[in-house]
């Protein structure tokens, strides 16, 4: 194990033993610094997404929002010293209640396979040990960039034995066969497919590339789909699990359909705990337009799309011969 891995964990471990509610002031005081600093990736990436997002507010209301939604960050990195730190059983005791739960034993007693869709949303980590603590399941989870992590992820969220499968074309035939077994899945359904490998369907109003493994699975094996997250509540005071079912659709053989369901899905949920989300992602990032920049990187270089495509004409004018592609 590498050495910053190794005290990554060790300094989640220390952590793990102080209250939830100081974690959440220290999450704070880690989140502060992000709305303070005007040019920092994560405050220029979440007031894009709420522009995107809520394009009704006033500047005031949203650079509220931002600053709210880049404190529920800071707060999302701490909360791992009490969810991993402290490992699964304690941590569990964090769940305060309950909401839908009678959805999700039905889904396990009908026999048909359950896809479990979690989003970015809350602690997603400690919904992992809620679900493993009910149930056999095996969730899907794409390798960190930097290999060295990913012992220490496995081993953090292998605490309750869940099957964790890369996606892979191994890991989606074990899906398969879980599901075709009667067996229970986890999915994270919101991460931005690689080019070519998605589509592109509304979220929150705005085409953006998105998975269709989930809706696939789904249309293939006839299994039940639920929505589901643990949702921080106020100042450190414990979780609430929310099971949600899925939108009518979600299982059409038409991708275009399906994928609009599931970014409802996804929406339907978000509302519920709106700052929570995991708006620091660059979730529109890739474009249906080829000619269409990534919004991320206008708002990094101060322009508009107007000004981008002029910008680039320009080039076009007095480099005929060169190709300009859109960053």
């Amino acid at each position: 194990m590498k050495w910053y891995v190794a005290l990554t964990w060790w300094t989640l471990r220390v952590l793990g033993v102080l209250p939830l509610p100081v974690l959440y002031a220290i999450g704070g005081a880690l989140g502060r610094p992000l709305w303070w600093r005007r040019h920092a990736r994560e405050r220029v990436h979440t007031e894009v997404n709420m522009r995107i997002a809520r394009p009704g507010l006033s500047d005031a209301a949203h650079a509220a929002l931002v600053r709210e939604c880049l404190i529920e960050t800071g707060h999302a990195v701490t909360e791992m010293a009490a969810v991993w730190g402290r490992g699964a059983r304690p941590a569990l005791r964090f769940v305060r209640e309950v909401e839908g739960q009678e959805r999700f034993d039905a889904a396990l007693k009908s026999g048909r396979g359950l896809i479990v869709a979690a989003p970015h949303l809350g602690c997603w980590e400690l919904l992992n040990y809620w679900l493993c603590a009910h149930t056999s399941i095996a969730i899907l989870y794409a390798p960190p960039r930097n290999a060295a992590w990913e012992a220490m992820l496995v081993h953090a969220r292998g605490d309750l034995a869940p099957e964790q499968v890369r996606a892979d074309g191994a890991g989606v035939r074990a899906l398969y066969k879980r599901l075709a077994a009667g067996g229970v899945v986890g999915i994270l359904p919101d991460q931005q497919p690689r080019h070519g490998e998605g589509q592109f369907a509304p979220f929150f109003g705005l085409d953006a590339n998105t998975m269709v493994l989930l809706p696939r699975i789904a249309h293939r094996t006839g299994a039940q789909v639920l929505f589901a997250f643990a949702e921080r509540l106020p100042r450190g005071a414990g979780y609430r699990i929310r099971i949600l079912p899925a939108p009518a659709g979600i299982d059409d053989p038409d991708l275009r359909v399906a994928c609009t369901a599931l970014n409802r899905g996804v929406e339907q949920c978000v509302e519920l705990a709106f700052p929570q989300y995991q708006w620091t992602y660059k979730r529109w990032a890739e474009r249906p337009d080829p000619y269409e920049h990534d919004p991320y990187w206008l708002a990094r270089n101060g322009l508009t799309e107007q000004a981008a495509r002029a910008q680039n004409r320009g080039q076009s004018a007095l480099f005929p011969d060169q190709h300009h592609p859109k960053p």
